[in-house]
């Protein structure tokens, strides 16, 4: 006899947890500047913004995470599996997020950031495509889906893109991360729709 699928309660619930605790390992990196008032906040500025971008980076994952879970109502051992390995990669984004602060933005640290992004992005695209297989088997996959597919390939080359151009430009770099998230974020203001990533 076939054991059914989990549903996909405890799957949020873990997965609410470990973002939780990613956000929390990441803000810790702010230190008090030594630098008086103006002066002080202005040495923390490359901080707060690559921490704002890490910050954004994760948000919009634990949202697009949210709204495709909710798409299936049990989750089988190959969405399990891919929700694993997503969190897995983007667990490592605090360690690149310090890395790229601690090293002061050189190339090498900044296409590291870019590439951590890459291989988080493939990894919920992993998961995406395990929730879609569900959909398919279900007959729920709709047509706003490949739509979606297509932009996170899309965004997926623009981090891509990232990885050399910090060879050239690290501040340039940083700039096509922050355009992907902003791709994300500011489209689904308008239209007030869950975002996906």
């Amino acid at each position: 006899m076939s054991q059914k699928p989990p549903p996909t309660t405890r799957l949020e619930a873990f997965s609410d947890g470990v973002i939780a605790v990613i956000i929390t390992i990441m803000v810790l990196e702010f230190k008090v500047p030594h630098q008086e008032i103006i002066a002080g906040l202005y040495a923390i500025l490359p901080t707060f913004i690559i921490y704002l971008l890490s910050f954004a980076f994760t948000g919009i994952y634990w949202m697009n995470h949210h709204h495709l879970i909710h798409r299936i109502e049990a989750a089988d051992p190959l969405t399990l599996y891919a929700n694993l390995g997503f969190l897995f990669c983007l667990s490592l984004l605090p360690f690149f997020t310090a890395y790229v602060l601690e090293k002061k933005m050189v190339a090498f640290a900044v296409s590291l950031y870019a590439i951590s992004m890459v291989v988080t992005g493939a990894a919920f695209l992993g998961l995406r495509l395990a929730v879609h297989r569900n959909l398919h088997h279900t007959g729920d996959l709709k047509s706003e889906d490949k739509a979606v597919l297509r932009k996170h390939l899309n965004s997926l080359a623009l981090y891509l893109v990232a990885v050399p151009v910090a060879y050239y430009r690290s501040y340039l770099a940083i700039a096509i991360i922050a355009a992907v998230t902003l791709m994300w974020i500011i489209p689904n203001l308008a239209t007030r729709q869950p975002t996906e990533d």
